[in-house]
C-alpha cells in the first residue's frame, strides 16, 4: 500500500473513530446516568450515524467524492436539528435539557462536532491534494486488523443505539421528555 493511499485510510480510520467517540459518549450518559435521549437527540445521533457511514464507506469500499459528500450532507443535516434544539433553550432562565459536559449540553456539543466534521474533510481534502492524491488516487479499500477494529467498535455502537432506541420508542413515536423506556416497563 502506497503512502498516500495508507493516509487516506488512516484520516477517514480516524474520522470513524472520532464519530464513534461521539456515540460512546453519549451512550455512557444515557446508560450510567439514566439520561434517554429526547427525540432531537435521537435524530442527532442518526446524523453522527451516518456521518460515520462516509467514513466507514470510504474504509471499506475505497475512497469516493459521493462518500465524503454524504459525509457533509449529513454533517449539515446534523448541524441544523442541533440548531434547532439550541434554538429552543435559549430563553433565559431556561435550564436546558439534560446534563452537560464541560458547561454545554450534548446539543451544543452536536453542534460544535457537526461544524468539525464539516472542517475535518476540509482538511482531509487539502492534505489529499498535496499528497498528490488526485483524480481517482486513494480508492483501494482498507481491511487490516485496526480498520477492522474501527469498523467493528462503529457497528457495535450502531447496533445498541438502535436497540436502546427501539426499547425507549417501541414502534411509535418517542416521548418528547423520556424518563422510561417504554418496552421495559
Amino acid at each position: 500500500m502506497s503512502r498516500q493511499r495508507s493516509a487516506g485510510a488512516i484520516l477517514n480510520m480516524l474520522g470513524l473513530l472520532g464519530i464513534s467517540l461521539v456515540l460512546a459518549v453519549a451512550f455512557y450518559y444515557q446508560l450510567a446516568l439514566g439520561e434517554l435521549p429526547c427525540p432531537l437527540c435521537l435524530l442527532q445521533r442518526a446524523g453522527f450515524i451516518a456521518i460515520g457511514m462516509g467514513f466507514l464507506f470510504n474504509l471499506r469500499i475505497g475512497e469516493r467524492a459521493s462518500h465524503y459528500a454524504m459525509i457533509l450532507v449529513a454533517s449539515l443535516v446534523t448541524g441544523f436539528i442541533s440548531i434547532r434544539q439550541v434554538s429552543l433553550h435559549l430563553t433565559p432562565g431556561d435550564p436546558g435539557y439534560g446534563s452537560t459536559l464541560f458547561g454545554l449540553h450534548f446539543y451544543t456539543w452536536a453542534l460544535i462536532a457537526a461544524v468539525g466534521v464539516i472542517c475535518y474533510v476540509a482538511v482531509v481534502f487539502v492534505l489529499k491534494d498535496l499528497a498528490g492524491e488526485r483524480n481517482g488516487a486513494g480508492h483501494v479499500p482498507t481491511n487490516g486488523l485496526a480498520s477492522n477494529a474501527a469498523f467493528t467498535i462503529f457497528a457495535l455502537l450502531v447496533a445498541a443505539n438502535l436497540l436502546s432506541t427501539v426499547l425507549e420508542c417501541g414502534a411509535g413515536q418517542c416521548d418528547d421528555n423520556p424518563v422510561r423506556y417504554l418496552l421495559l416497563k
